[in-house]
């Protein structure tokens, strides 16, 4: 098992502890069917199709 050979430092940690709490906007798509927002690469919750085909049934 690898050791590391030297102590990091307290500035590093915390640098890189910092870049995961960082809170990022999430990425919006438009669907192309019905124009509404919606994730990225996920059904579309208000007309129900993922890429061009009808995938939940409408109610």
């Amino acid at each position: 098992m690898a050791v590391p050979k030297r102590k990091t430092s307290r500035a590093r940690t915390r640098h890189r502890k910092a870049q995961w709490l960082r809170a990022r906007r999430p990425h919006i798509a438009t669907c192309p069917r019905c124009k509404e927002p919606r994730e990225p690469h996920t059904v579309c919750p208000s007309c129900g199709t993922y890429r061009g085909r009808q995938v939940l049934s409408e109610e």
